[in-house]
């Protein structure tokens, strides 16, 4: 009688794991991790807001694994793996009503921000119209950074988007989000899907203020 083997390989996926060898720990808690920085940018240069962890959504997780096989998962929502990160979003809901400089933390079922605020209404290498406004904003430049931690090979991702003169104003902002979309042409109407997403003290925006967000992917 022949015997069956089975060979089980488990890849532990987080910061604790992603090192230069096996990690015997074994730890549960593994995921993709990043960070956000926030600065304003004035005639004295850029000054530094607040830093601070995203999360990557359980959404983006599955489609991120579903990216990986270009397999379609038909039991999640109808994200497709030809997707890919793509547009920003803003909201002014990331902060408890009884205080603006309180963030309410991201929690891994969140789908969306909790309160999206339109973007721009005239720009239209932007996406998301309606009501009048775009509620999407292309991400910006892109670039791959070496992770010093991991001998220093590429595993880190940089996007740099400026939010700009003409850019939510009027707004008290108080979360951001990555979205994967089929397109990044202007215009593109969705779907949209949230991936990651960042809630913070909010900061009030108006037509003087420019806004630099630094997202870090880590891989």
């Amino acid at each position: 009688m022949s015997k069956e083997t089975k060979i089980v390989i488990k890849d532990n996926y987080g910061e604790s794991c992603l090192k230069d060898k096996l990690n015997k720990d074994g730890k549960k808690d593994r995921k993709p991790t990043g960070f956000v920085e926030i600065y304003e940018m004035d005639e004295e240069g850029e000054k530094k807001l607040l830093g601070k962890e995203n999360l990557v959504l359980y959404q983006g997780r599955e489609w991120l694994i579903s990216r990986a096989f270009n397999v379609a998962n038909v039991s999640i929502s109808p994200i497709v793996p030809s997707e890919f990160i793509c547009w920003l979003g803003l909201g002014d809901g990331g902060c408890y009503g009884y205080d603006p400089l309180v963030p309410i933390p991201p929690e891994n079922l969140d789908t969306e921000l909790n309160h999206a605020i339109p973007i721009n209404t005239t720009d239209t290498s932007y996406a998301d119209y309606h009501d009048s406004a775009y509620h999407k904003m292309p991400i910006g430049t892109i670039t791959y950074e070496q992770d010093p931690d991991n001998n220093d090979k590429y595993l880190i991702a940089e996007i740099v988007t400026t939010v700009g003169h003409d850019d939510a104003n009027g707004y008290t902002l108080s979360e951001v989000g990555m979205y994967t979309a089929s397109s990044a042409s202007g215009g593109y109407a969705g779907p949209f899907h949230l991936y990651a997403k960042a809630t913070f003290s909010s900061i009030l925006k108006s037509s003087s203020r420019v806004l630099i967000f630094v997202w870090f992917v880590y891989f």
